[in-house]
């Protein structure tokens, strides 16, 4: 029903509502019918939900699996040592996250708890959940709206509806129908919804939408509708897990079949099959992974960035496309007086927020409106502007403390009383020096505002509101040198400001004083230009994406010139770049969307549903997409990105409950901080995974070698085992741990569709796995010759686990390492060479181990072998990169 076209009586008798209210039997029997004023809450993530995810992984599902088959086959010891990896893996990831989570669990606080209703002809307080349609309520500055409702009388009534539409200014409403049924929610001037606050005036209403049935209730549905897709991370480890299925089952079939062939046991063949098995598969990859993403997150943590899923850590490094709301986000959200035109002089005046400390610098005349002013003015110097601050103060209905606290009252009286102080003024102190004796409300009728004061016995009338209509009020102009008429040339030069100052995206509020006995013949005192101007530290952020390679986009549910108008202020627009609105939107179908949603730098009057459009969209042209808002308007379109970011401090609660990451400290800069955390923690994955595939590659290669060469096998299953899970797995926790490399921030973002597993990443895996397999055969080789087969299968066993530890600085960069500032940059993994070492001596000398492990003691010079063939790989490595240079490094690959 498109209540905001029906006029009140067509709405009260529409909702067989009438204006003494519903009698309270009445009331009963609706509440009945329609049910509680109540949304529905958000449940918390069970405890169980969150564990069972942890299992989702096909890498994961891999090493079950694994289990499962050495179960089967009377392999205890391999069982257990794998299933100690699992439940590593899994209880890291379900405490990090459940922490997470946890914290994030709210109540949602748009729920009015009392309404003032007339029931029974009698105004009265009651619950607001026993709010039912038809219901007449009485609302006045400073109430927050029970439940949508159709205006029947307002007086000066002004709400702000920020959290529901993204809009930072006050919305005049009034009770007059409007003509159009697909006016956009924002527009809806006729309308009150739950959510919003008054914040001037006073009103009377019916109730026609209560509970899940309110605008607010309607995005809640839109939200439980919304499916969050997988995180690139997710889909990228779960293609790596399913090519590790069939890697481990085709080796592990290849031997066996060769064995066979050959008139092995049967038996010995399926326990080599299974070492093969095993060796194919980084057992402690998941444990790795996790670990890494759960040290990002506490790094975000320290950073204000708040992450409630893992893997969500490493989302933002690949994002291509940042989607943001305005209001709060891009901009400080709070109104602020910027321009000021008075007595033929502009001015700028600086200092943001309600912050009272603020500076005017005049610009000169002719200058450019990116001319902020060459010169400091105190008000005192301009006796113009005096005056004007002086009506400002005295208009303004807002209260202020000189700390800067949030006001009680409207944004823009709010804007003015700020600049009246930061003249040096004191506004309470004026108004108790000419005390207010009369006041003319806003209307959108009458476009303005007065108050009438007692000056020294007089009435004085001072007039703040729509520039036209104050022009059309005044028969003078406030010159330096005192009143002067104002002539039609007057008028077009005043106009012209206006205009001008309109189309940079200001608001703009004409002030104009003189007797109340002459309200048409005032004193024009002069233009103040009012905006919500752009957070402290975003332009930087903004160019930090930029040359990161990162297009954002704002979507916004505030005005079309207003949202342009910041676009360009903060430069995050590219040349050629649209712009489209709610109505645009509405008019282009799914196809048509995805078809220009590349070329459009600016969203504005945009619903919650067009949100979810708009993120759609962009995903479907491949782009990985972070949506950045902090309304109940924004928080489908969180769920629906592929990273979610609420702001924490004033971002609502169901925005921050919908949310992957929460901005503890609402910075925009944080933004660009997660983003390279992000990048840190997708190259250090990469980085870890290249090392575990080489090792767990050469493994494979090792007895696939020795088995083609009719060699015994070169190394036990337990053996292997003991590698994949104890040694390989401290170096790869400490690259988990290495530092952002250079100019990180510099690359373009990864191709959404790149596998970790690319054919150059394959290609070096292969290289160095090769390498370290013919120095661990050669020392194997040499061992057979010289001594038994457990004395060639330990050096076999030692050359293998040292060459892979030696490997970790090809792992660490694309560039040498040797430098002491590259060396020592990741103190973990110097601590990961002595360390791997020592586990080393103790698999051979400590008997208890070396019985499990079925190792025996070397000679020196079986020491000599190892050490001489374990470091070619690593050798060979560093003198590549340096003959390959120091390059910038890339990321598609170590």
């Amino acid at each position: 029903m498109s209540w905001h076209t029906l006029t009140p009586e067509q709405t009260l008798a529409l909702i067989d509502s009438h204006e003494p209210g519903l009698s309270s039997t009445e009331a009963q029997r609706r509440l009945g019918r329609f049910g509680l004023n109540r949304l529905e809450r958000v449940e918390p993530v069970r405890g169980w939900k969150i564990l069972f995810d942890q299992f989702r992984s096909v890498v994961v599902l891999l090493l079950f699996g694994a289990v499962l088959v050495a179960l089967a086959l009377g392999d205890g010891l391999e069982a257990i040592a794998i299933g100690v990896v699992l439940f590593i893996n899994t209880s890291i990831g379900f405490g990090v996250e459940f922490r997470a989570r946890r914290a994030m669990d709210a109540l949602l606080r748009y729920e009015v708890p009392f309404a003032k209703v007339v029931r029974d002809g009698q105004a009265q307080s009651v619950p607001s959940d026993l709010l039912v349609p038809g219901d007449i309520v009485l609302l006045e500055e400073g109430d927050a709206v029970p439940a949508d409702a159709r205006l029947i009388e307002a007086t000066g009534l002004r709400t702000v509806e920020a959290p529901l539409t993204g809009e930072s200014v006050p919305v005049d409403k009034d009770p007059s129908p409007l003509p159009d049924p697909e006016t956009v929610l924002a527009e809806r001037t006729s309308m009150l919804y739950t959510g919003t606050e008054v914040v001037a005036g006073r009103a009377r209403a019916v109730v026609v939408h209560t509970g899940e049935e309110t605008e607010l209730g309607r995005i809640g549905t839109l939200i439980a509708g919304v499916e969050p897709g997988r995180t690139p991370l997710e889909v990228r480890l779960d293609a790596l897990g399913r090519r590790l299925v069939w890697l481990a089952l085709g080796v592990a079939a290849v031997v066996t079949g060769l064995g066979v062939v050959r008139g092995a046991p049967l038996g010995l063949m399926i326990e080599t099959g299974l070492a093969l098995a095993i060796a194919a598969v980084p057992e402690g990859l998941p444990a790795v992974a996790t670990i890494a993403l759960a040290v990002g997150l506490r790094r975000m943590a320290r950073r204000h960035a708040l992450v409630r899923r893992l893997v969500a850590v490493e989302a933002l490094g690949g994002t291509t496309v940042v989607c943001t709301d305005k209001t709060g986000t891009l901009t400080a959200g709070r109104m602020t007086a910027v321009e000021i035109a008075v007595g033929g002089r502009a001015f700028v005046v600086t200092g943001e927020g309600y912050g009272v400390t603020g500076s005017f610098l005049e610009r000169r005349a002719g200058a450019p409106a990116a001319d902020v002013g060459d010169r400091a003015v105190q008000p005192s110097e301009a006796p113009s502007l005096v005056r004007l601050l002086e009506a400002c103060a005295l208009t303004s209905r807002a209260s202020l403390t000189p700390e800067g606290d949030l006001p009680v009252g409207d944004p823009t009286d709010a804007a003015l009383a700020v600049v009246a102080m930061k003249g040096g003024l004191d506004p309470d102190g004026l108004r108790t020096r000419f005390p207010t004796v009369d006041e003319i409300p806003f209307s959108s009728h009458r476009r303005s505002s007065a108050s009438i004061h007692d000056v020294e016995g007089r009435r004085v009338r001072y007039v703040k509101g729509d520039p036209g209509v104050v022009l059309d009020q005044s028969a003078a102009w406030m010159s330096e040198a005192g009143e002067r008429p104002l002539t039609p040339d007057d008028r077009k030069r005043l106009a012209r400001q206006n205009e001008e100052m309109a189309a940079r995206g200001l608001r703009v509020i004409a002030v104009a004083g003189g007797s109340d006995d002459a309200p048409d013949r005032l004193t024009m005192l002069g233009l103040v230009g009012i905006l919500d101007p752009p957070a402290e530290g975003v332009e930087e952020t903004l160019e930090v994406l930029r040359r990161a390679g990162i297009r954002t986009v704002m979507v916004t549910g505030d005005q079309q010139a207003t949202a342009e108008a910041i676009a360009r202020r903060l430069g995050s627009v590219r040349e050629g770049d649209t712009t489209l609105d709610g109505r645009d939107l509405a008019r282009l179908s799914d196809a048509d969307l995805t078809a220009r949603v590349d070329g459009v730098g600016v969203m504005s009057r945009v619903s919650p549903e067009d949100k979810v459009r708009i993120v759609s969209a962009l995903q479907h042209r491949g782009q990985i997409v972070a949506m950045i808002g902090d309304g109940v308007n924004d928080a489908a379109a969180l769920k629906k990105a592929d990273i979610g970011v609420a702001m924490g401090v004033r971002g609502t609660d169901v925005a921050k409950q919908t949310a992957a990451m929460v901005l503890t400290d609402d910075r925009f800069q944080t933004i660009g901080v997660a983003v390279e955390e992000g990048r840190v923690i997708y190259d250090n994955i990469r980085k870890f995974v290249y090392y575990l595939f080489s090792c767990n590659v050469a493994e494979v290669l090792v007895l696939l070698g020795a088995s083609v060469a009719g060699m015994p096998v070169p190394l036990l299953p337990l053996q292997i085992l003991w590698l994949n899970l104890v040694t390989d797995t401290f170096p790869a926790l400490a690259l988990a741990l290495e530092p952002a490399e250079p100019g990180i921030m510099e690359r373009t973002p990864r191709r959404p569709d790149e596998t970790i597993l690319s054919r150059r990443f394959a290609r070096s895996v292969g290289f160095f796995a090769l390498l370290i397999t013919l120095s661990t055969l050669a020392a194997y080789g040499w061992g057979l010759r010289s001594g038994g087969p457990e004395r060639a299968i330990t050096i076999a066993f030692m050359t293998l686990a040292i060459a892979q530890l030696f490997h970790l600085g090809n792992a660490r960069s694309r560039g040498p390492v040797l430098h002491p500032s590259r060396a020592f940059a990741n103190r973990w993994a110097l601590a990961a060479v002595p360390l791997v070492i020592g586990l080393q001596l103790l698999a051979v000398y400590w008997q208890p181990l070396a019985r499990v492990l079925r190792t025996e003691p070397l000679d020196p010079w079986d020491w000599v072998v190892v050490a001489s063939f374990s470091v070619v790989p690593a050798v060979v490595g560093q003198v590549l990169n340096v003959v390959r240079g120091r390059r910038r490094p890339s990321s598609d690959g170590p």
